[in-house]
């Protein structure tokens, strides 16, 4: 197995937990009901879809209820004026859609004659989109379908958008402007009251713009269809189709998927005691379709209910063994455009080359060329008679870029393979190469033979003629003798200077070309070497630089250690009580601290007036006096006087001290900053 990597491990006896979901339909006896097709919905980790054989589709919620669905989809897809058969009748198998416009909404079945079908939307309740590419769908159904010249568009797209705002409420009031961004969206429980999901189909074949008849576009496959896959690879939906005897056909959308529901077709409800959705279940039937509706013409038949045309790409046939071997096929998650398809003989890769609308919107008008195949596992390599086919299978990828294959044989081996993509990738860009190279290049770079390959083998090794047995038995001087010297130096001529002269005529020859490609060689010898001296002055100037960004570095290294001792690098976080004297201090510094400074300014200027007044001069000088009794007045007056001095003086010094712890906490504060 060239670029992949597998192991062996052996599986131990694990204890695990089983659920039994949807047990009482599926796990009754004497119940004839059989599943079909299992797969788990891409956008909900805990839903699951479950296609049974009595033509209904179920959707089960593991999280809150694994005995009863949560919706039901009961499919009826004849259309009343046909014939047809018991297989169309019968579905086989589904899958689900992915990140494309309404292909997230929708289911696609196969039934037994080999027909496709969608139902569309159905969404899981609580399941998780991408809010852009909810925007984008919802921005084209208010533009394209409610502008539309046509009521059936107009009504179709209406009920797009009353159904997209009802279960994705984060739309209302958007208009389409996309201003309200979100990275996802849920989906809320909603189902319309009054009208089912119609069952489009089956889908139409298509060939330059002109339907194929279904009868011949059934007929080409002589099985019984067996699997179905969906698979999105740039712009291009692809089917495929598995049929008995190992053949895998391919088939691309050519038009977009669009909601259609089927009016006056009520839906069967279960709610909880909210009034809230808890469960829903409807008849999906098919409606009667006009081939001439499928042709290639998405602007005349956009929000019409039409469903949407196949575009035939690639049969291919993987020449099984065994008629009766089982199919099944899943995606590559890294490399899109790779499928895989594990049967009874081991796994195969299939490689698709050709895209057309993915092609068309690169600008790069590919030719059609057919999918390549590649064998990735045998489960058969000696016997083909008694293959042991694989139990389970699965694709994975990891976060380095590799996908890997787990496979589950029936001798409880688990097989892990890691499949390379850059084989695939490799040969696509040389593929690339090739197509943008000149065309007269590969003539100029054509080596030329110097020497043909009938010189280099030799001359012939004929010496004795055979019909010479007994040459040591005649003389050199007889006539015999030199008879047979003659023929012996005329074969040596033929042999071996004709051979010289052909060597040297070749030689000769080739000697202008021989020049020419060692010119051409030391020329690429000197334009290398030029290269060469160029590289290595430029590894001088990086040698350079890189000294200099080191030095550099140093210094701000320096520069950072000395910013790191200075006082206020580690400085503690004020406590509570700093913080409060802190907004007292601020408010000190605003307003308070300047009419500070102007009452003390005014108190001394009244104090020294008073001090150098001759009243105070006089009070003085009384008061050193006896006290006499008739003086009482006075007496009162300079105590007074001498009370409110004496305050004064207090609140000077109070002041004072307020201004001192004012400036002193400035002082710190400029030193902190």
């Amino acid at each position: 197995m060239d670029g992949r990597q597998w192991k062996r491990i052996q599986l131990s006896a694990v204890l695990y937990r089983t659920v039994s979901v949807g047990a009482e339909l599926y796990f009754i006896k004497n119940n004839f009901v059989r599943t079909l097709h299992i797969s788990w919905h891409p956008y909900s980790d805990t839903h699951m879809g479950i296609l049974s054989s009595d033509s209904v589709f179920r959707i089960f919620d593991l999280s809150t209820d694994t005995t009863q669905s949560e919706q039901e989809y009961y499919l009826q897809p004849i259309e009343p004026s046909s014939s047809s058969k018991a297989a169309a009748t019968c579905p086989v198998s589904f899958s689900f859609g992915q990140d494309h416009l309404w292909d997230k909404f929708s289911v696609f079945f196969l039934f037994g004659d080999g027909s496709s079908y969608v139902i569309c939307p159905v969404v899981p309740f609580g399941s998780v989109y991408k809010w852009e590419s909810i925007l984008e769908i919802y921005t084209d159904a208010c533009t394209f379908g409610l502008k539309s010249a046509d009521s059936k568009a107009v009504n179709n797209s209406n009920m797009a958008i009353s159904w997209l705002e009802a279960t994705f409420p984060e739309l209302e009031g958007q208009g389409g402007d996309g201003r309200k961004l979100y990275g996802v969206a849920k989906s809320q429980p909603f189902v319309l009251f009054d009208a089912s999901v119609l069952l489009q189909g089956p889908l139409r074949k298509v060939c330059n713009g002109a339907t194929e008849d279904p009868e011949v576009q059934n007929g080409v496959f002589n099985g019984r269809a067996l699997g179905f896959l969906y698979n999105l690879v740039g712009k291009d939906s692809i089917l495929v189709t598995a049929w008995s005897g190992g053949v895998l056909q391919f088939d691309a959308l050519a038009d977009e998927i669009q909601p259609v529901w089927k009016m006056d077709a009520a839906p069967r409800l279960c709610v909880d005691s909210s009034n809230r959705i808890v469960g829903a279940a409807m008849i999906c039937e098919s409606a009667s379709s006009d081939l001439s509706l499928t042709e290639l013409d998405h602007h005349h038949s956009a929000w019409l209910g039409h469903p949407p045309p196949l575009l035939s790409l690639a049969i291919v046939d993987l020449a099984l063994p065994d008629e009766n071997s089982s199919l099944a096929m899943i995606a590559d998650p890294l490399f899109s455009e790779r499928i895989f398809c594990v049967h009874s003989g081991g796994i195969d890769s299939i490689v698709l080359n050709f895209l057309p609308f993915t092609h068309q919107a690169s600008g790069k008008e590919k030719p059609m060329k057919t999918p390549s195949v590649f064998s990735v596992l045998t489960t058969c390599p000696g016997d083909l008679s008694s293959p042991s086919p694989l139990h389970g299978f699965l694709a994975l990828s990891d976060s380095f870029g590799s996908s890997w294959i787990l496979g589950l044989t029936t001798s409880n081996d688990c097989v892990v393979l890691q499949m390379e993509t850059w084989n695939l990738l490799l040969t696509d860009l040389v593929e690339k190469l090739s197509e943008t190279a000149l065309p007269e290049e590969p003539k100029e770079k054509e080596t030329p033979t110097i020497i043909s390959k009938e010189l280099l083998s030799g001359p012939k090794a004929v010496l004795v003629p055979p019909s010479a047995p007994n040459i040591r038995a005649v003389m050199a001087d007889s006539i015999e003798g030199r008879s047979l010297l003659h023929q012996c130096f005329k074969l040596f001529h033929e042999n071996y200077v004709e051979y010289a002269h052909k060597v040297y005529f070749e030689l000769e020859h080739h000697a202008p070309q021989l020049k020419k490609i060692l010119v051409n060689q030391s020329s690429r010898i000197q334009e290398m070497k030029n290269k060469l001296s160029a590289v290595e002055r430029k590894q001088e100037n990086i040698e350079d630089r890189v000294a200099r960004a080191v030095r550099l570095h140093s210094s701000l290294e320096e520069r950072l250690q000395n910013l790191r001792r200075l006082p206020g690098a580690h400085k503690k976080p004020l406590s509570k009580a700093e913080r409060d004297f802190k907004l007292e201090l601020d408010k000190f510094t605003g307003i308070e601290l300047d009419a500070l400074h102007s009452s003390i300014e005014a108190l001394s200027a009244r104090l020294k007036r008073h001090m150098h007044s001759p009243q105070a001069k006089s009070t003085v000088h009384r008061a050193r006096k006896p006290v006499r009794r008739g003086n009482t007045v006075e007496d009162d007056e300079v105590s007074k006087l001498k009370t409110t001095l004496e305050k004064l003086a207090l609140v000077n010094s109070e002041n004072s001290t307020k201004v001192k712890l004012v400036d002193s906490a400035l002082k710190s504060r400029e030193i902190s900053d």
